[in-house]
């Protein structure tokens, strides 16, 4: 992976996107679906583009919009839908556009009141969780509008149906086959009305997000350990949809919490630039999080959130900003060690592409771990029933349990996530970092690193078919490869990629589900030096299965 040399750095005035005519081009250009990349796809987290490329335009969001009343009338989901996004540029339109539609089929639809604009994503599914509870009918479900982390210009479109968690392959393959009919027919047989007309319907009702998630934190944070202990937080929004909860957290619990940027700007030039030298808002990027990993001394540990407040990053004054995996490894500890109401039998869900830690910590601790391809949805089944405390993926997403044991969210939740690097730090008088390091002086110290690269459409559907028999050394890394993996271990689900693992060490080759790139991942229990041995050979693998793909 190239690092460009701008990475880290401000951003510049040139890299800033032009709203106006990334506005413009939501409302003028349409989409051509004989085009692929100008077809609704959904991929792990919902449908995702720009309208500069047409990818995300007004035509997209009213063909999907339309395809989701569809699917709730065919499912007979009758409840209200939450409808809630985050402060990317093309979310507003995308919002209005939705519900021009929804109101315009009588839908009961549960916006934003007066308090904030915004609305995480974690908050959307615990609105539904908490309608739902206890009901057997007339259930509510959500949209949420945000592109999560992904660059200025780029707009997303989500649906979680009633289980409050991303919607599952078959949900999503239906909405997104009779959206892209609705566009070949150019949107004939969606209806729509004026928007401030659908504002005033007696179907659309502001609803308080805000208090209402704030309100019930205390059933899954330690909040009063945290303020007892005066332990010194700070927390960057990143111009993000918890601009407005971050305040109200920190003056309805009296926390020693600090906000130290409560800007909203739709260009994000207070970011420092990713990798590639792109604005994008990821909190565990050492790149993206230069202006805090910055304050590091001023706060015994301090947090960020993503634009919609799914995802975290943590900083520690003891060693910076951690690795996601080094966090949720520590996190999963700390849980299972002072959660004494959830089920004994409660495990703790990953991906396949998250460290091998959190299998030897379940181990440590006498838990299983469970084992899913890439994607949240994977894991709500298991949230809902409690047989999952806490789930997480190595981009830094987690969730996990109320404190009795009870189901949270099933969507990532990054303030919860944030909030407890302070319950940990607050009750072991060690912050994270800290933990971490006393877990790898029992369970070894593995070396783990991601290699993000450009990948076009043709390419990342070619990596999302390897398969094992194009595995053909017997080792990897100088050691035999003990099973190779194209289905996920914990469920049998397809990976859409392939999983190469021997004694010490493993890599898995995946196409991103939401940018245009491939990742390889991979992890190593000997060391730096043997990690790069196993990418050197993994990038053979991909590299071969890639080649004449145009």
């Amino acid at each position: 992976m190239t690092i460009n040399p701008m990475a880290g750095k401000p951003a510049p005035a040139s890299l800033l996107v032009n709203v106006p005519r990334l506005v413009c081009a939501y409302y003028a250009d349409a989409p051509d679906p004989s085009v692929a990349d100008q077809k609704v796809a959904f991929g792990t987290s919902g449908h995702r583009g720009s309208s500069l490329q047409r990818s995300f335009n007004e035509a997209h969001i009213l063909a999907i919009t339309q395809a989701i009343v569809m699917y709730r009338s065919q499912q007979g989901i009758t409840g209200p839908l939450f409808l809630g996004m985050d402060t990317h540029a093309l979310s507003e339109p995308a919002f209005i556009s939705a519900l021009e539609v929804l109101g315009a089929h009588g839908v009961t639809v549960m916006i934003p009141d007066e308090h904030t604009d915004y609305t995480p994503t974690p908050v959307i599914s615990h609105a539904i969780l908490t309608y739902n509870r206890g009901k057997p009918s007339a259930l509510a479900d959500g949209i949420v509008i945000t592109p999560s982390h992904n660059p200025p210009d780029s707009g997303g479109f989500k649906y979680n149906p009633p289980n409050g968690g991303p919607a599952d392959t078959a949900v999503t393959s239906w909405i997104e086959n009779k959206a892209n009919e609705l566009l070949s027919k150019k949107l004939e047989g969606v209806r729509r009305m004026p928007y401030h007309q659908a504002r005033k319907l007696p179907t659309t009702h502001p609803h308080d997000y805000l208090h209402a998630y704030v309100d019930d934190l205390p059933a899954v944070i330690d909040l009063d350990t945290i303020r007892a202990s005066g332990v010194h937080m700070g927390v960057d929004p990143l111009g993000g949809a918890g601009v407005h909860y971050w305040p109200l957290i920190a003056d309805q619990y009296k926390l020693d919490l600090t906000i130290t940027n409560d800007a909203v700007d739709p260009t994000f030039r207070f970011m420092t630039l990713d990798w590639d030298g792109k604005i994008r808002m990821d909190p565990s990027s050492p790149n993206a999080m230069q202006r805090l990993i910055a304050l590091k001394e001023r706060f015994d540990i301090a947090f960020a959130c993503d634009t919609d407040h799914d995802r975290h990053g943590v900083v520690t004054r003891s060693a910076g900003l951690m690795p996601p995996n080094h966090y949720l490894t520590a996190a999963a500890h700390y849980l299972f060690s002072n959660r004494p109401k959830w089920s004994p039998k409660a495990t703790i869900g990953k991906t396949v592409v998250t460290s091998m830690m959190l299998d030897k910590v379940a181990e440590q601790l006498g838990r299983k771990s469970y084992e899913t391809p890439v994607g949240f949805k994977w894991f709500v089944d298991g949230l809902v029933d409690g047989s999952l405390g806490f789930v997480c993926e190595e981009s830094a997403g987690a969730a996990l349990l109320r404190r009795d044991g009870s189901v949270w969210t099933t969507d990532k939740d990054g303030i919860t996530a944030a909030l407890l690097a302070g319950e940990i730090t607050a009750r072991l008088g060690k912050d994270p970092s800290q933990l971490y390091a006393d877990l790898t002086e029992k369970l070894g110290n593995p070396a783990y690193e991601r290699v993000d690269a450009p990948a076009d459409a043709a390419q990342r559907k070619a990596l999302s078919k390897l398969s094992g028999e194009q595995i053909k050394s017997a080792t990897l890394a100088g050691e035999k490869i003990t099973s190779v993996l194209t289905k996920a271990p914990g469920n049998d689900a397809a990976i859409g990629g392939v999983k190469v693992i021997t004694a010490t060490g493993w890599f898995a080759a995946r196409p991103s589900g939401t940018e245009s790139i491939y990742k390889i991942y991979a992890e190593s229990l000997r060391g730096p030096d043997h990690l790069q041995q196993i990418f050197s050979e993994a990038q053979q693998i991909v590299g071969a299965a890639l080649a004449g793909v145009s």
